[in-house]
């Protein structure tokens, strides 16, 4: 098997969890102003477990968390403190390190119906500005939809800069085929990141079970294209939304109490078998979940 990038695990839940400023509707986005050595620390201690690529704290820099008078003053300066915390904690940790630049879903997480191409650029570019001196890698994460990602690529810089591109999948019926929130299948999704010469496709922001199915498929679609893609996963340890995440300012949700480090391994040794070598964490998994990683996928 290939071996296996660490990715790092979630902010906003870490920051909540260590007693950082957090509040909704901010979300991370609070700590940037509020707390920024506290995110500085949180990714330091990600690569001092073992994570290989950090991602920047841009993924609440949308109105949707702070709203819309606070993001036009301030959406660019944000995202900028993002990817500079991020870098100087790869920088001073002595690790070879890269950066995701988190480019998030602009108009609420999971929620593909919201996606207004209209109104989109006007909150992309001060996020793409803002994190494009920090970026090693360009990350559209919790993509609901393929048309929601294909706006990122398209909208981005013709820098050199890897793109990747990390779905969210329909996790209210893991016991079905995995399919984007959308509906759109994995398959289209595979087929799209090839079309895009996506440097990694990957699943993110959903529990652990409905992960492998998607990997396999994934793995499927590339194989009878010919071609080669990098395939990854970094699940949540949230109890899953039946309706996605309508009331996603109202309250924390849920943590399970079957993610442990150890469990989350199991799952993680599912996902390469079917496909991934790039692993990590989402929202709910942290610093000691990604060092067993790491000590498992390196050794």
């Amino acid at each position: 098997m290939n071996a296996i990038t660490i990715l790092d695990g979630g902010m906003g839940r870490e920051l909540h969890r260590r007693g950082a400023p957090f509040r909704q509707p901010e979300w991370s986005a609070l700590a940037l102003t509020e707390a920024p050595d506290s995110v500085r620390q949180i990714h330091l201690d990600y690569i001092q477990a073992g994570a290989q690529v950090i991602t920047a704290n841009s993924y609440a820099v949308v109105p949707f968390h702070i709203g819309n008078q606070r993001f036009a003053a301030e959406a660019e300066q944000l995202a900028d403190t993002a990817g500079r915390l991020a870098q100087e904690a790869a920088r001073s940790s002595g690790r070879s390190v890269a950066v995701a630049a988190s480019l998030p879903p602009l108009f609420g997480s999971y929620r593909p119906d919201l996606f207004d191409p209209a109104a989109a650029p006007s909150l992309a570019d001060p996020l793409i500005r803002g994190l494009q001196p920090y970026a090693d890698i360009w990350l559209a994460e919790t993509q609901s939809s393929i048309t929601e990602a294909a706006f990122w690529k398209n909208r981005l810089p013709d820098d050199g800069k890897p793109f990747w591109v990390s779905f969210t999948l329909d996790d209210s019926l893991p016991d079905h085929p995995p399919r984007l929130r959308s509906g759109e299948s994995i398959t289209a999704a595979a087929q799209a990141a090839l079309q895009w010469h996506a440097g990694a496709m990957l699943f993110n922001c959903s529990r652990p079970e409905v992960m492998t199915d998607a990997v396999r498929e994934a793995a499927a679609a590339v194989r009878a294209a010919g071609r080669s893609l990098r395939l990854g996963v970094y699940a949540n340890a949230f109890e899953p939304a039946e309706n996605g995440m309508n009331a996603a300012n109202e309250g924390l949700d849920e943590i399970r109490t079957d993610t442990a480090p150890p469990n989350y391994l199991r799952w993680a040794q599912q996902w390469q078998a079917a496909g991934a070598d790039i692993i990590g964490g989402c929202c709910g998994i942290g610093p000691e979940h990604i060092g067993v990683l790491a000590n498992y996928f390196k050794t």
